[in-house]
């Protein structure tokens, strides 16, 4: 980028967030009633936009596919926007009658969105609709190769509101995107918190603005198949593929590595098959790391998002039609071994683990090296084994017996709907929750006296 375009997108971010805070006052005092109201309408006009959304997605980024980037957008636009309705975000939480005490809901004020280039879209629409509905106004920072996409689903969101009766400005893109304009967008003195979902440096960027900050990290999720799933190996292995696959791979969510107990694990790879698994030979998966991973160890940017066939194309070997995600029988976790870390396209490690307590170190040590803090899949009949591996395991979220995308964002599972998954201080970050609507307000509490203050001195006998 030029000096120019730097000073352009500083121009832009500074007048963005002026406006949208300008906006954001005039919109306090707005009933909850017609704020959902305002939220409904934004996620009715954007529901049939939803394909042609995720095909400018596609077509921008060069990553994911249309059928399930639409998927992600209608998730937001209808489970989340559904969740939504039934919170209270705004005044009156709750009150308790005994002790006095009652919580009530503020806005926060202007939100500073940054957005990943892995879903353009649904990260905006998710965002979007959690911000206003918490009173909020919002400025999204769009990655550079998602520009476009993120523009116009901004500009769906924010003409329904405005027509629902929003404010102008309350919902603001930027366009001309530079590190130097986003990072004035999270610093600007009326931005109040920021959002930041992306790769590491983003994050970093994020933490070190100066604002109270909800990022998420890197994700390495592992997923463990117990010997008690013998009886269930088709139903397991169609999940873990169709979790992997789903939109080529690219949610950080989505399962990382399969460690299966070595009981099953023969079984469990012929099950895997086929589901439209390859397990790739020693050479291949060596070609196949090379194509996925720089020398430095960082995911090659080109190699995210793609489908199997494309990847294995790149690394010079022709799996069987029909295939959907490539696995590589891996011994080793660590930088030695790239493909044991985090991988934003349909590709997983397998391991065997000798017994429950080998495959639970297998799973920890899967979990440091780059996703602490983020998820972990188990998949067993034995309520112990759940139960211990979740005691055991650091990370935000353990699911049992569901596909870890489906059950990480909510859908698969009663964990609240979102697009944004805290990972704790286990990475440094402020939540472990999925963040909502409810993580964009600020609490204020109003107390009763309910004892003599005076007896403070007969209580500690001064």
């Amino acid at each position: 980028m030029s000096y120019d375009a730097d000073l352009e997108s500083i121009a832009e971010a500074r007048q963005a967030a002026q406006e949208a805070f300008e906006a954001w006052q005039a919109f306090l005092g707005t009933t909850p009633d017609r704020i959902d109201a305002i939220v409904d309408a934004m996620a009715r006009a954007v529901e049939p936009e939803a394909e042609r959304l995720a095909s400018l997605a596609v077509e921008e980024t060069g990553y994911g596919n249309l059928v399930d980037k639409k998927i992600k957008n209608l998730f937001n636009t209808v489970s989340v926007s559904k969740w939504l309705r039934k919170i209270n975000a705004l005044g009156m939480l709750w009150r308790d009658d005994r002790t006095g005490v009652a919580a009530f809901g503020e806005p926060m004020g202007v939100v500073a969105a940054l957005i990943p280039v892995t879903s353009p879209t649904s990260t905006i629409i998710f965002k979007v609709l959690s911000a206003v509905k918490a009173g909020n106004a919002i400025v999204c920072a769009p990655s550079l190769r998602g520009r476009r996409a993120g523009i116009e689903t901004v500009a769906v969101l924010a003409k329904a509101a405005v027509q629902a009766g929003a404010p102008q400005g309350l919902i603001r893109c930027l366009e001309h995107i530079t590190l130097q304009g986003t990072a004035e967008l999270m610093s600007h003195r009326h931005t109040a918190v920021v959002m930041a979902t992306g790769g590491p440096g983003m994050v970093k960027a994020a933490y070190s603005s100066g604002k109270p900050t909800l990022a998420v990290g890197a994700g390495n999720v592992p997923c463990y198949v117990h010997r008690s799933m013998r009886e269930r190996l088709d139903e397991t292995a169609a999940m873990i593929v169709h979790s992997k696959s789903f939109d080529y791979g690219t949610a950080c969510v989505a399962e990382q590595a399969v460690i299966a107990d070595f009981e099953i694990a023969r079984d469990l790879r012929h099950a895997l098959r086929l589901e439209g698994g390859y397990f790739c030979t020693a050479a291949e998966a060596d070609r196949l790391s090379r194509v996925i991973f720089q020398p430095s160890g960082r995911i090659d940017p080109e190699y995210v998002g793609q489908s199997a066939s494309t990847l294995a194309k790149a690394a010079d070997f022709s799996p069987p039609l029909g295939t959907r995600c490539l696995v590589c029988e891996e011994n080793e976790i660590g930088r030695k071994r790239p493909l044991s870390a985090e991988k934003l396209n349909p590709v997983l490690a397998f391991y065997e683990a000798r017994d429950a307590d080998h495959g639970l170190d297998l799973m920890r040590r899967i979990v440091e090296f780059g996703g602490l803090g983020h998820s972990a899949v188990v998949h067993t009949q034995d309520s112990e084994i759940a139960a211990r591996f979740a005691a055991r395991l650091p990370v935000g979220r353990v699911l049992v017996n569901t596909p870890a995308l489906f059950g990480g964002m909510g859908f698969s599972t009663d964990l609240d709907p979102s697009f944004m998954l805290g990972t704790g201080t286990w990475s440094g970050s402020i939540t472990s929750d999925n963040v909502t609507a409810l993580h964009l307000i600020n609490i204020k509490r109003v107390a009763y006296q309910s004892r003599p203050w005076r007896d403070i001195h007969e209580e500690y006998g001064t």
